[in-house]
């Protein structure tokens, strides 16, 4: 998603990525109206089976290119995974996830498309990228989902609340977005966030680099780390435009300075009571 099809760079700094041990790889038919496929299945047609590959649809291009609404019937769903197969240069799909939905949505009609495709050769296993829990709750109880992915972060822990339960007692992975809250965990300066003011993201950033420094560490890791804590949790999705992006996340991934960390320490030491309250809203 962070990658534009036509920025200097972007198939090498793919390339880069699988030569720095990244394997799985997220992106959307969405994204700049499927030129983000095709760059990926360019980027990737000498390694693919090297990596895994994911990609989501449910969302419908209108033909002008002034929008796109949203189609979750099965005839739609094997056509879109279709014509993202041909972008990405691949016979399937490692992951494939719906991206969204509603409770109004004829979910198993939904359900029907992935199992056919699963069967078909055509996806591997499937999955969902929601954040309501109603729509996730009817997923988990219906169809043979492997994966979600929602965001999670310092600064948005819903999941905690009783989706990560529910994905622990499904068998069912959590892969992560978000995690660096949009950058709001990072910026030098704060911008309100999810219901926090821009003042309480800047003394949230202030006390992440103070515990960083007592640890000899680097905030990201610190925040990397703490997306990563939940048994749940199988993977998370960073968004990287350059190549210094990218080391640093490596570099931040690889970190072993927080393996060990208390983390209701952590929560303790960065929220006041006024974060219990932002959570649990």
């Amino acid at each position: 998603m962070s990658l534009n099809a036509k920025q200097e760079g972007a198939e090498s700094l793919l390339l880069h990525a699988v030569d720095q041990g990244v394997n799985f790889f997220d992106t959307a038919d969405l994204y700049d109206q499927g030129r983000n496929e095709v760059l990926v299945g360019k980027a990737f047609s000498s390694v693919r089976k090297q990596l895994y590959l994911s990609s989501k649809v449910g969302n419908e291009w209108r033909p002008d290119g002034s929008g796109w609404d949203w189609n979750p019937s099965k005839d739609y769903l094997i056509k879109a995974v279709e014509n993202s197969l041909k972008r990405l240069k691949t016979d399937y799909l490692d992951l494939c996830l719906l991206h969204g939905g509603t409770i109004e949505d004829p979910i198993d009609e939904v359900i029907e498309a992935f199992d056919f495709l699963v069967q078909s050769g055509k996806i591997r296993y499937y999955g969902l990228s929601s954040i309501r829990p109603n729509v996730i709750r009817a997923f988990l109880d219906k169809s043979k989902m492997v994966a979600l992915m929602l965001p999670y972060s310092i600064l948005d822990t819903r999941a905690e609340e009783q989706i990560f339960d529910w994905l622990q007692t499904s068998n069912v992975s959590a892969i992560l977005r978000g995690t660096t809250a949009q950058g709001h965990l990072l910026k030098g300066e704060g911008d309100s966030y999810l219901g926090y003011s821009s003042q309480e993201v800047v003394e949230i950033q202030h006390k992440l680099k103070e515990w960083a420094n007592q640890y000899g560490g680097h905030p990201l890791s610190l925040i990397l780390r703490f997306a990563l804590q939940p048994e749940v949790v199988k993977g998370l999705v960073l968004g990287m435009r350059t190549p210094t992006h990218l080391q640093e996340a490596v570099t931040a991934f690889h970190s072993e300075i927080y393996k060990s960390f208390d983390w209701n320490l952590l929560k303790a030491h960065l929220h006041t009571q006024t974060f219990e309250a932002h959570r649990l809203s």
